[in-house]
């Protein structure tokens, strides 16, 4: 069955459609998933594998499947460089703003509920649109994370085993990430803000969530610290850690994990468990 993503612009946000074969309606059995790629809060988009991508293999799989191209921060540094498609950008809460006016639309078109999820950096946003929208009264029904970043300090990694290797252990290096925070949000005082950075923070009410991580992944840290985080504040969480897996591995439809990623959140989705707090 070939899936192809259909674009609409949600009060002036990208959003693609990945309908998997229901008739003309969209939302079919079970709840949509909201995807949003990764790219360290300044780069990505709708068309790269961590998006398209994973979106057709869980349409695939009989999820539908809406892909957000939320406001991407400036580069750090480089402050006026617009997207490759000369959007303009925006720090923090852009991309938390243009993540909610896709979810609201989404939630009404979609019977089931909404789970919200992401990878990477779209983790993050994920979990703070989860946040936020919980605040706002209109909760998903679910989250899904894969090898996501929560702190605005990255928890640094137990032991070696757990941390990036080859370029990644210098390029994903917790100072370094923690400057990539600090340029999302535009201002160390906005570090502490609970929709930013949502690890440490209240998590009482965050609705039923699956965690993925890789094994060795300098962010794994601070995903493991939040599923725990989740698992305290009572939240009925899946937590997964994919042997010999690196970050990003979303990005490469090729490997077993990507494939055994999907089946994990295919499952998961269809399952019952988004909705169902233990």
């Amino acid at each position: 069955m070939e899936i192809r993503g259909r674009d609409e612009l949600v009060d002036g946000v990208p959003v693609r459609w990945y309908d998997p074969g229901v008739g003309d309606e969209v939302g079919g059995p079970g709840p949509t998933l909201l995807w949003l790629h990764g790219g360290g809060f300044f780069r990505g988009g709708l068309d790269q594998p961590e998006a398209h991508d994973v979106a057709i293999a869980l349409a695939r799989r009989g999820v539908t499947v809406a892909t957000v191209d939320y406001r991407l921060a400036p580069p750090p540094g480089m402050p006026w460089v617009r997207t490759a498609a000369g959007r303009p950008r925006g720090r923090y809460p852009a991309a938390l703003d243009d993540v909610l006016a896709a979810l609201h639309a989404v939630g009404e078109r979609s019977p089931g509920g909404v789970v919200v999820g992401g990878a990477s950096a779209g983790a993050c946003i994920a979990a703070g649109a989860v946040l936020r929208a919980s605040d706002e009264g209109r909760p998903p029904v679910g989250s899904v994370l894969a090898y996501g970043f929560f702190h605005a300090l990255h928890p640094r990694a137990r032991d070696a085993s757990q941390r990036s290797p080859g370029r990644r252990r210098l390029t994903h290096a917790p100072r370094g990430m923690d400057a990539a925070n600090r340029n999302y949000v535009g201002s160390r005082s906005s570090l502490g803000e609970r929709h930013a950075f949502p690890g440490g923070h209240d998590l009482r009410g965050f609705p039923p969530t699956l965690v993925v991580n890789a094994e060795r992944d300098n962010m794994r840290a601070s995903g493991d610290l939040f599923a725990a985080e989740l698992a305290a504040a009572g939240t009925a969480v899946e937590h997964h850690v994919l042997p010999g897996t690196r970050h990003a591995f979303l990005d490469r439809p090729s490997l077993d994990e990507f494939a055994e990623t999907i089946g994990l959140t295919a499952t998961w989705l269809r399952s019952g468990r988004p909705g169902r707090q233990s």
